[in-house]
């Protein structure tokens, strides 16, 4: 609909509505009102909002009729729901945004708590010597789907956080996501000091001590948050360690009840989820003894404890810990823990199975549920319209029920082919349109024509690499043998091109050294046209490339892909997998849905595991996929690369829904946490 009230201007806001009505003209508003078709249109979407909206049948309502009372509080560092609204880095966000959006298509209760960041993360552009350049953009709310959070007399809801003997400011904003809310932290308020309104100014910006800031203000600002909304909630869900700092506020609450110690934790754990997303050391946040003493010292002393009894909530029991780590804080503290794939939980367990040291790694308390995608947003257009004509009426509303996928095998050959094929246009028309406005704009050197993907052949065998730029993730596996990678890709009869796409925390120096090797193969005249590199990777980039490429390659170093999402928003629209089996892969290869790289078992030694995974992925590009690509019939249709497009969609699509994951949440650990809690009221 708003499309439809101006293309042009649509485009040029990213596909953002509240812009979009903000800078529309006097003149097209009126015709707009005015238009028979236009209306119609309104009418008819404002009749199925306002059903969605008013839903008593929902999924949720009709399975737990007795919880009607019952609020899930999901806090996370970042919340990926769109474009519009900047506040996601990757991974973790995306998947806490499809969690928000499916829990409210479930009719579940859930308020999301997170930052506003107006500088939001960072924009990525690429130097003409093939080097990430970091660009922060202010963020205006008022040109977003934000509101601010009221009170219920009507005021701007404020709340107050003690840091180091100063008390900071939060403004709260509030984004409806369908039937759930999500409630985001502000400290840009005119009250604070200068190095204050600056604390939740950027995502995973500054040094230590603004980490520990943040998420202060994230654990501590987001329980006083809910508090101030007036909310119940009967399950506090803490996605990732940045917020865990959660429990300790309640913890708090709890002692200034008059509730001894030990059962002050255990009514904490009784309702607490905690979800860990990594096997990556580093992407676990521990802070040095010295900080927490010097921003905890007076809740510690509010707590009724010891220093030694306070450090040890974020220590392994008994252990010489030298940091106080928020992972170990949220497992210690919460009653219900989950890894995010079937793979993670076992990695999971081994990982933390100090923090229990009397029983064996199967027993440690740490079970999974694996990570899903939100269908209705990641689905292509053309692929949605294929899937309503034959998978049936209503399928959406079924879409966890692989016997609704079954009848995939009845789109036409031909049907599917064609769909695939002007997807892939669709994809290498955007990305020479945003060469050519680059280009316009003064932000495209001569040099760069080449490495933006002007040249790339709708044609030609397309493979897509994006993801966030980590070395583990080992984008250049492919760059080990550059004369079998030319040969692979400069074949004049069965051509392959590579897209990449991705961002480099700005901290990372390796991560950027990827890109810059990256782009400089992608200027190469001897490669140049055959890869390219798209700059700024965000959702609305992300979903040009996971409808149109013909295959998702994934190569991190096993073990330490937790789960990842990607391959399965390919999938959805008919996109073979072909990937190292770790995350989420391991449990979703059946031998036909695409390739494995590799096996189950990896050698320690990563030089080893790089070279004999680079060798496999090679023989497999050379001898099952290209072929299978380019052998088609006199009708110009590849048979044998349409089943496998068949049996990636139908495996994949049922099982890595956030369909599936929400329900799973709510029946593994929502529940049973919502019940445990009562003992406790």
């Amino acid at each position: 609909m708003f499309e439809n009230l101006d293309r042009t201007l649509w485009k040029l806001t990213s596909h953002n509505p509240v812009k979009l009505l903000r800078e529309l003209s006097p003149e097209r508003a009126h015709g707009a009102s005015t238009d028979p078709g236009i209306l119609r249109q309104y009418k008819s979407m404002l009749l199925s909002f306002d059903g969605y909206m008013n839903a008593r049948d929902t999924w949720f309502a009709k399975q737990y009729p007795d919880q009607g009372e019952s609020l899930i509080t999901y806090f996370s560092a970042e919340f990926g729901l769109h474009q519009s609204i900047p506040i996601y880095s990757g991974g973790l966000g995306i998947l806490a945004g499809d969690h928000c959006k499916e829990a409210s298509d479930l009719g579940l209760p859930l308020a999301g708590i997170g930052f506003l960041y107006p500088q939001g993360y960072f924009h990525q552009r690429i130097s003409a010597d093939g080097w990430q350049q970091a660009r922060y953009e202010p963020f205006e709310a008022t040109d977003a789907p934000i509101r601010p959070a009221l009170l219920p007399n009507g005021e701007r809801l404020l709340i107050q956080v003690p840091l180091d003997g100063r008390i900071i400011d939060v403004a709260i904003w509030q984004v409806c996501v369908g039937r759930a809310s999500l409630y985001l932290m502000d400290t840009d308020v005119e009250s604070n000091a200068p190095w204050d309104r600056e604390l939740s100014a950027r995502l995973y910006g500054g040094d230590q001590e603004m980490r520990i800031l943040q998420e202060i203000v994230l654990g501590i600002g987001g329980v006083r948050t809910i508090r101030a909304l007036g909310l119940r909630p009967t399950v506090w869900h803490v996605n990732e360690g940045h917020a865990a700092f959660l429990t300790l506020e309640r913890l708090r609450e709890f002692r200034v009840s008059g509730m001894g110690f030990e059962e002050a934790i255990e009514a904490v754990r009784s309702s607490n989820v905690f979800t860990t997303h990594t096997p990556v050391p580093a992407g676990h946040d521990a802070f040095p003894f010295h900080l927490m003493e010097k921003y905890f010292t007076t809740f510690t002393e509010q707590l009724g404890i010891s220093r030694e009894q306070f450090l040890q909530l974020g220590c392994a029991p008994g252990g010489n810990d030298a940091a106080f780590n928020m992972t170990v804080l949220g497992l210690q503290m919460s009653g219900f823990r989950n890894g995010v794939s079937v793979l993670h939980g076992e990695i999971s367990r081994r990982m933390w199975r100090h923090l229990w040291p009397e029983i064996p790694d199967s027993k440690v308390p740490i079970t999974s549920v694996t990570n899903g995608i939100h269908l209705p947003t990641w689905i292509a257009p053309e692929m949605r319209q294929l899937y309503a004509k034959y998978l049936g009426p209503g399928w959406e509303s079924r879409q966890d029920d692989p016997a609704v996928w079954e009848r995939i095998g009845e789109i036409p050959d031909a049907d599917l082919w064609n769909t695939r094929l002007a997807l892939k246009r669709k994809l290498l028309g955007y990305i020479n349109e945003g060469a050519r406005r680059h280009w316009i704009d003064g932000r495209m050197d001569p040099s760069q024509v080449l490495a933006s993907g002007t040249l790339l052949d709708p044609d030609a065998l397309t493979i897509g690499f994006a993801r966030r730029f980590a070395t583990y993730k080992r984008a250049t596996l492919l760059f080990r043998d550059l004369e079998r990678l030319k040969r692979l890709l400069q074949d004049r009869w069965r051509p392959v091109q590579i897209i990449f796409a991705g961002k480099a925390h700005p901290a990372d120096e390796p991560g950027k050294y990827f890109i810059h090797e990256v782009y400089k193969l992608a200027r190469d005249h001897g490669i140049g046209g055959h890869i390219a590199f798209v700059e700024e990777y965000d959702i609305h980039t992300a979903k040009f490339l996971i409808h149109g490429v013909d295959v998702w390659l994934n190569t991190p170093r096993p073990p330490l892909e937790a789960c990842g999402t990607s391959g399965q928003k390919a999938a959805l629209n008919g996109i073979p997998h072909l990937s190292i089996l770790d995350g989420w892969w391991a449990e979703g290869y059946n031998g036909g849905n695409g390739w494995a790289i590799g096996g189950r078992e990896f050698n320690p030694n990563a030089e080893v595991q790089d070279a004999a995974d680079a060798e496999t992925l090679f023989k497999i590009l050379e001898e099952e996929v290209v072929p299978l690509y380019y052998q088609q019939d006199a009708d110009g249709v590849p048979r044998g690369w349409i089943s496998m497009v068949r049996e990636t969609i139908r495996s994949i699509s049922p099982r890595f829904c956030a369909r599936r994951m929400v329900r799973e949440y709510t029946e593994q650990l929502y529940v049973p946490a919502s019940q445990q809690r009562l003992s406790f009221r």
